[in-house]
């Protein structure tokens, strides 16, 4: 059995569920608090960093996007990277867009104000000005992601890709928080819907952080 450590909230580890459901693959999970650096956690991953996938044959994997590319290559079924190199390649840019520059812009300033610091015990609060540049910034993705819903069946083409993994795994985890502003979005809000009802996804919105209960329509499919 392939085990997971993961954290919650943390959209590097959602990106990795979806996969693993997404592929069929059996596994369980451990939830694991990396700020409080375990030893045993450090020696599967020095970086200190969630997610870590170990394999039955003990072999070890760290970073969502070498996790989750390793998982398309040796469960093929279905694909989720492409199956031809421009395509493969605006998956991967995609990909990147909402591993990087929205994790920046958003999740770091909604999420890890709201809910990280929280749980790492770090006293003074969220800072509200963080929180405002999360909110302002949140807007110019939405506004990106419908752009591409509305010109694309999926966001990197016809298929159902990583992009739209990485994409949802971000905005669930701004959502847990009830930050995203899905009204004044429609396209992306109905992106989003058609996500929420696959399978591979809503045991995402069963997660409930102790003390931090997520909005009314976090588990609602038809919000």
């Amino acid at each position: 059995m392939r085990t997971l450590y993961h954290s919650w909230i943390c959209p590097f580890s959602r990106k990795v569920r979806i996969v693993l459901a997404e592929k069929k693959l059996a596994f369980e999970t451990v939830i694991e608090r990396p700020w409080e650096q375990r030893p045993e956690f450090l020696a599967l991953n020095p970086a200190g960093e969630v997610p870590v996938l170990v394999e039955p044959d003990g072999s070890v994997l760290s970073d969502s996007t070498a996790v989750t590319e390793y998982l398309d290559e040796i469960q093929p079924d279905p694909p989720l990277i492409g199956k031809h190199p421009l395509g493969r390649g605006e998956v991967r840019r995609l990909v990147a867009w909402f591993d990087v520059r929205f994790n920046q812009d958003v999740t770091v300033n909604l999420v890890g104000e709201k809910v990280v610091k929280r749980q790492m015990g770090i006293p003074g609060g969220p800072d509200s000005r963080m929180i405002r540049t999360g909110y302002s910034l949140i807007r110019d993705h939405l506004d990106y992601l419908g752009w591409l819903t509305e010109h694309r069946r999926w966001l990197a083409g016809d298929s159902f890709s990583m992009a739209d993994i990485a994409a949802a795994a971000h905005l669930s985890a701004v959502d847990y928080v009830g930050d995203v502003p899905w009204d004044a979005f429609p396209a992306a809000k109905d992106w989003y819907a058609r996500i929420k009802s696959r399978p591979s996804f809503r045991p995402l919105l069963t997660d409930h952080l102790p003390g931090i209960p997520p909005p009314p329509h976090y588990a609602d499919l038809d919000f």
